[in-house]
């Protein structure tokens, strides 16, 4: 499956048209598509950086995305004041890599019924997400996805040992390779986070040949000029050659034909 979309809401025409596109290559390439997109960037590095619309205005957005295209939706909740207003529109609650031992917000979130993705904390390994879903089934829910999105590697840059994803899927919950954040460069540029997106093909490439559930990748169609992660991004013009490359490595490693 692909998760996918600009990193936030820049406005309701922009993200209908991203989602547009999206839902239309990946119906051509028989790929499961989760519309993601933030109404709200809480963990920005500069007070100036751009954080969305906000939840009101970010979750009637994607209400319309998903009722327009029947596309599921995904984004972040920071606050358990957030989920029930969240759950009510998104199929899948994202945990921010750095709350993910947040332990009442992982147990409220898993309480509202939805399917809850987990971002792997940059300070965390990879054995460390067993008891960071544990505590999610616990609460009773099983709809644990986990996602993989790189360590912390001295100051500013991350780096993704792949030997995480085999253990994570150990789990036996979905496992999710994050490409665009794994290349991200947090606060890279003083004020803002930078990102080396020409490397994004290459580890996707890697992390699908490990045999993993679904890659997620923050597309825009004009990176350089994107209000938030844009470095980190790829533009939506590449994704195609991309996708049909991680679907082919997809069927050789899973021993199924590519359709």
């Amino acid at each position: 499956m692909l998760v996918a979309g600009p990193c936030v809401i820049e406005n309701e025409t922009s993200t209908m048209r991203h989602a547009e596109r999206l839902m239309t290559l990946c119906s051509e390439l028989s790929i499961p598509l989760i519309f993601k997109a933030s109404y709200d960037k809480a963990n920005r590095t500069s007070i100036n950086a751009y954080r969305g619309p906000g939840m009101k205005e970010g979750l009637a957005i994607l209400r319309k995305v998903k009722e327009a295209l029947g596309v599921p939706v995904i984004s972040d909740v920071h606050s358990i004041e957030q989920i029930t207003p969240a759950a009510e529109v998104l199929d899948v609650l994202q945990i921010p890599a750095f709350l993910c031992r947040q332990t009442d917000l992982l147990v409220s979130a898993a309480r509202c019924g939805r399917v809850i993705n987990v971002k792997k904390g940059q300070f965390l390994a990879p054995w460390d997400m067993r008891n960071v879903a544990g505590k999610i089934a616990a609460s009773g829910n099983e709809d644990i996805i986990l996602t993989e999105r790189g360590s912390s590697f001295g100051y500013n840059n991350l780096v993704v040992d792949m030997r995480s994803l085999p253990i994570m899927r150990s789990t036996g919950y979905p496992v999710v390779f994050d490409a665009t954040h794994s290349v991200q460069l947090p606060g890279g540029q003083g004020d803002s986070s930078g990102g080396q997106r020409e490397f994004v093909a290459h580890l996707s490439r890697a992390a699908v040949a490990t045999g993993i559930d679904g890659i997620f990748m923050e597309v825009h169609e004009d990176p350089d000029h994107a209000l938030c992660d844009g470095p980190n991004s790829i533009p939506l013009s590449e994704l195609p050659a991309l996708l049909n490359t991680l679907k082919m490595i997809d069927s050789v490693v899973k021993q199924r034909p590519a359709a």
